[in-house]
């Protein structure tokens, strides 16, 4: 019987979860009523009104809240115990500045690369999730977000990678 080998490396996580913790800042805002429910590692849209929205068509760099985070939530359905998310009215906590692990939905992450969120589908891009970031960009589908960047070239083989908030916006 030959030796079987479980893996080279190590996977980075869940999308929403700290990636490293010295330099963080984390604020709490709910989520707005009627809104759908933003799942852990998708970008958020500040309001004037102080509260958080899923990202949509009307998304510009002005408006990024941050990252939601992934904390301690319970499940809101019986069925499906894995699908977490926050709910309208919820306070979501908020990554404004430091480094989280998110999935790269299209594209190849570089050390220092820009990172686009997606504001609009595109059949073209099957993985394309909006609200979700991406390596590339997608013309008028995609908006890049100036304050953050891909920490480095690696993504895991659940496409996890990890972000850095370089400077807190709209907290």
């Amino acid at each position: 019987m030959s030796g079987k080998a479980i893996g080279i490396s190590m996977n980075y996580g869940f999308s929403g979860t700290y990636a490293r913790t010295p330099d963080d800042i984390v604020t709490s805002r709910q989520l707005k009523e009627g809104s759908a429910p933003v799942p852990f590692g998708a970008a958020l849209m500040a309001n004037s009104d102080n509260t958080y929205s899923p990202v949509d068509s009307t998304f510009t760099p002005s408006k990024f809240g941050g990252v939601a985070l992934r904390i301690v939530k319970q499940a809101v359905s019986y069925s499906e115990q894995n699908a977490t998310a926050y709910q309208p009215l919820d306070l979501v906590s908020a990554l404004n500045r430091g480094a989280v692990v998110v999935n790269c939905n299209h594209g190849t992450p570089t050390a220092g690369g820009d990172v686009y969120i997606r504001i609009k589908e595109n059949s073209a891009i099957v993985g394309g999730v909006v609200g979700g970031f991406e390596a590339e960009a997608d013309g008028e589908n995609t908006v890049k977000v100036p304050n953050c960047q891909w920490t480095n070239g690696y993504v895991d083989a659940n496409g996890v990678a990890e972000i850095t908030i370089l400077t807190r916006a709209n907290a």
